[in-house]
């Protein structure tokens, strides 16, 4: 019983885009709504780090390291959550996971972003 449903990944060149789509299954669209979501990221041997996060009124919240690159965004009718991501550096390689930005569980199996020429 998948619960987030993460899309969209792939290898890209340095300087590439690319949009990422997280669909959240099992969420019921009145817990969704308001709930603030959120894009993780983990590369090889480093801990899962939050990326960039949305309220349930559209505030944003981005990592330092991608301030200015990457945009989240959501659709509730959907109930999916977007990041797209620009002038993409090596160091965005990594599994990308969606989840709840609270007490984040249930993990779904990622999507693989892997930039590189």
């Amino acid at each position: 019983q998948v619960h987030f449903l993460e899309s969209g990944g792939g290898l890209v060149q340095p300087g590439g885009s690319l949009r990422l789509s997280c669909r959240a299954a099992r969420m019921i669209t009145s817990t969704f709504n308001p709930a603030t979501m959120a894009w993780y990221r983990q590369a090889p041997d480093k801990e899962r780090e939050l990326v960039a996060s949305i309220s349930g009124g559209r505030s944003t919240t981005y990592a330092d390291s991608v301030k200015g690159r990457f945009t989240i965004s959501r659709d509730n009718a959907r109930k999916s959550v977007y990041l797209q991501m620009n002038n993409l550096e090596p160091e965005d390689t990594a599994v990308y996971y969606c989840n709840t930005a609270v007490n984040p569980k249930n993990w779904g199996q990622g999507t693989q972003v892997t930039v590189s020429s």
